[in-house]
């Protein structure tokens, strides 16, 4: 397992933060994971991505399967989050805005934490807000069940606050064109180089093919 930005662990909800932490003890125990977060030469095939079919923010029914052939970067987020969910779209948007004009083959998906109030116009006018753009970036949103499902697929915690938040782990996973999960960054605080540079990786290697 490759997960970057170890230090950031802390931007976890609690649950979140021990689960991480475990996941973490467990990698360095392989010796895969830096605590200084060193990138590998060639980033290691962690297993193939959990799959998942949602509805887009335009309506539309979408697969991961549907995006073999692109680079993948998938995130959880929620539209009436005021803190770190708009943290993290921006970095995206920004990261998306320099990759996007010279790598097509890349895509940017958002799945909600919150289906019973994050419908596809809600999912729109949050993109829109954002400037994310569409050709790049998918929100997705669906049934509780479904959430609940891909949820559970890639290990992230959530739960209603009091306050009618959510509280969730923020793990943003990058999946590669043949659909296998390569390395994920935990919390919203990582560096953007090492982002992109994980991207561009991954995109060369599609491109090698």
């Amino acid at each position: 397992m490759t997960v970057r930005s170890w230090p950031r662990v802390r931007d976890l909800s609690r649950r979140g933060f021990l689960a991480g932490s475990a996941s973490i003890a467990f990698a360095l125990l392989l010796g895969v994971l830096s605590p200084k977060g060193v990138a590998e030469t060639k980033l290691p095939k962690i297993g193939p991505a959990p799959e998942f079919t949602l509805t887009t923010q335009d309506g539309k029914r979408l697969s991961l399967h549907d995006l073999r052939g692109r680079v993948t970067v998938v995130t959880f987020i929620f539209t009436t989050c005021s803190d770190t969910c708009p943290i993290l779209t921006a970095k995206l948007v920004g990261i998306q805005r320099k990759l996007a004009p010279t790598h097509p083959k890349l895509t940017f998906a958002a799945i909600t934490v919150d289906p019973l109030n994050d419908t596809p116009a809600a999912l729109k006018k949050y993109g829109e807000a954002h400037s994310a753009d569409p050709a790049y970036f998918v929100f997705l949103t669906g049934p509780y069940q479904e959430i609940e499902e891909v949820t559970r697929r890639y290990a992230i915690y959530w739960k209603k606050n009091p306050a009618g938040g959510v509280e969730h782990t923020f793990l943003t996973s990058i999946i590669d064109a043949g659909g296998t999960l390569r390395v994920q960054y935990l919390g919203s605080r990582f560096d953007p180089k090492e982002f992109m540079s994980d991207v561009q990786s991954l995109l060369a290697e599609g491109t090698a093919k």
